[in-house]
């Protein structure tokens, strides 16, 4: 079995795979103050707690975009598995291209996003991964990756909201019923939730009518919210939640 991290602003999405195929999944809040120690008890105890033994994990690989976590959590993983773990990032030799200004800058979820829906599916493809940010990043069928778009994520977005408002509160996100609301939480929900719907697919067929050859891009929504919007949006083809993990574990057999 193969230990996947997904470090991600907010929370840590760590995933159990055999081969491709992720097993299991946990999420847990992004902490750059955790020791390796930790980290190790962490990651162990939720192995445990689940009822996987931690002596079947013979391999781990981490794709983050908080620094500070990063070199704690590789070095727990080596502690556990006994072999260092793949750290993935713009330097990993990977079959993509990063066809873009400043290749080095690009974050690892996207780069593993974007090498799982190009080995995945064989095709041009925009992945849209609603997180702590909603980013838009597109790949070609034969894995050159073109750049994308980073926008505030919904759940930003509403924080921004709640904190420059006095009289405005924050309130579940959920779709309303109506977009007129009759109640304050009403038109927040409606502005928030169904304004970021149709910014992803204002945002995806600006990219759509850029993109380069003939072929359309098959939309692939991964990320914590994407479930929620999937049935919001128009333009998302197909929901792939493990997108990242599934990405970690072809990154891990790719660079092993």
């Amino acid at each position: 079995m193969l230990l996947v991290f997904d470090v991600g602003n907010t929370e840590t999405t760590v995933g159990l795979c055999e081969g491709e195929t992720v097993t299991a999944r946990w999420r847990v809040t992004t902490d750059g103050s955790r020791t390796p120690d930790e980290a190790y008890l962490l990651v162990r105890a939720l192995l445990e707690a689940s009822g996987f033994a931690a002596a079947a994990v013979k391999g781990a690989a981490i794709g983050s975009v908080v620094p500070s976590v990063t070199a704690p959590l590789a070095e727990a993983c080596t502690r556990l598995v006994g072999a260092p773990a793949v750290v993935v990032d713009a330097r990993s030799r990977l079959p993509i291209t990063l066809d873009v200004d400043e290749p080095l800058t690009v974050g690892a979820d996207r780069i593993i996003n974007t090498l799982a829906a190009s080995r995945l599916h064989r095709r041009d493809c925009i992945v849209v991964d609603l997180g702590t940010a909603t980013t838009f990043d597109c790949i070609t069928g034969d894995g050159t990756f073109l750049g994308g778009v980073i926008s505030p994520g919904v759940q930003m977005s509403a924080e921004s909201l709640f904190r420059k408002t006095a009289k405005l509160t924050a309130t579940e996100l959920v779709p309303p019923q109506h977009v007129i609301g009759r109640r304050t939480e009403e038109c927040i929900r409606a502005g928030v939730v169904l304004g970021a719907a149709d910014a992803i697919d204002g945002l995806v067929r600006r990219i759509k009518a850029e993109w380069p050859g003939r072929e359309v891009p098959l939309v692939i929504a991964t990320g914590g919210l994407a479930a929620s919007f999937k049935p919001l949006c128009r333009e998302l083809d197909l929901l792939e939640p493990d997108l990242t993990l599934r990405g970690l574990a072809i990154a891990h057999g790719l660079l092993q």
